[in-house]
């Protein structure tokens, strides 16, 4: 059986539908990854995204969907019901078939260092709940921030990402967003 995994990204965008349509259609251009939803929410200012395929195509639909939303979305015009920390505000990757939740913990580990590397962004690494032996599925997520957050977390170089790992733990350390656990071990 292929591995399969699911990725369900939550984008600081619910009320622009052009803005979340270029989100979405550079998850669409990834081949072997399927859009199965997307559900924006006006109220909370947020869009959840839902798609599946391969771990490779997935980690770049995903890549490619956290570029985007920060070029597109712009967080000091942002409102919102709902707390955030960035444009891409969770990133998680759920095994879905062929594939283990550490073998998924990998592929997110994967995907948070090209974020904080080639973007620059800190990036939050959540621990996937411990497992018990009835539940099945569980999720490795990535916290993503925007840029201008970088610096306001107090980041090494002004805010210019040279060690994305010392920079992801700075960032952790001074953040205050509920919900960020401490970084998984890279």
């Amino acid at each position: 059986m292929d591995s399969l995994i699911e990725c369900v990204p939550n984008f600081s965008e619910g009320r622009r539908p052009e803005i979340i349509r270029q989100i979405t259609d550079v998850i669409e251009a990834v081949p072997g990854v399927r859009l199965l939803n997307v559900d924006p929410g006006k109220a909370t200012n947020r869009t959840v995204v839902t798609f599946v395929g391969s771990p490779a195509a997935v980690v770049e639909a995903a890549f490619q969907a956290i570029k985007k939303a920060g070029e597109v979305i712009d967080m000091r015009e942002h409102k919102g019901e709902h707390p955030r920390m960035g444009a891409t505000d969770v990133c998680p990757l759920i095994p879905v078939a062929g594939i283990t939740m550490e073998e998924t913990a990998e592929w997110a580990r994967r995907l948070a260092m090209r974020a904080g590397t080639e973007l620059q962004l800190p990036v939050y690494l959540m621990r996937p709940p411990r497992q018990t032996r009835t539940e099945a599925i569980f999720r490795s997520s990535v916290r993503v921030s925007t840029k201008v957050s970088s610096r306001r977390y107090g980041c090494p170089n002004g805010g210019r990402i040279t060690d994305p790992m010392n920079s992801m733990r700075v960032a952790a350390e001074r953040s205050s967003g509920r919900g960020i656990s401490w970084l998984l071990t890279m």
